[in-house]
C-alpha cells in the first residue's frame, strides 16, 4: 500500500516515490539536479509572514499548526495539490520534502495530516 512519507531534503538516504518539495523557499545549498524533484508545490507552503513568525520555535508549534491549517483552508491551490497527491498515491509513495532541521515540528508534518484527512 502506498503512503505519504516526510523526508528532509538534505538526508542522504532518500526513499523511492513521487517527490514534492512543500517549502515555499528553495532549500539553501541544494541544486535542482540533486533535489531530483517531480514537483515543487511552493504555493502550498506557509505564507512568508507565518513562516517568519514561527521561526522553527517548538514552543509556537501548536499555534503555528492552527494558523497554517487556516491558510490551507483558504488556499486556492489546495484542491489541485490534493488531486495530484491522490493521483500519485494510486501508483507510488508520495514524498513531502522539506528543509527544516526539526523533523517533528515543521509544516510538512501539518500538511501530511491535513492531506490524509482531506483524501
Amino acid at each position: 500500500m502506498t503512503e505519504i512519507k516526510l523526508v528532509r531534503i538534505y538526508d542522504h538516504e532518500q526513499p523511492e516515490g513521487y517527490r514534492i518539495l512543500v517549502d515555499r523557499l528553495w532549500p539553501r545549498g541544494m541544486s535542482k539536479v540533486k533535489a531530483d524533484l517531480d514537483e515543487w508545490a511552493k504555493e502550498i507552503g506557509p505564507s512568508t509572514e507565518l513562516r517568519k513568525w514561527f521561526n522553527h520555535d517548538d514552543a509556537k508549534f501548536v499555534s503555528f499548526k492552527e494558523k497554517y491549517l487556516t491558510e490551507l483552508e483558504q488556499n486556492p491551490a489546495v484542491p489541485q495539490f490534493l488531486a495530484l497527491v491522490k493521483m500519485q498515491l494510486s501508483k507510488t509513495d508520495v514524498l513531502f520534502l522539506y528543509g527544516a532541521k526539526n523533523k517533528e515540528h515543521n509544516q510538512a508534518v501539518v500538511l501530511k495530516e491535513y492531506v490524509l484527512q482531506s483524501l
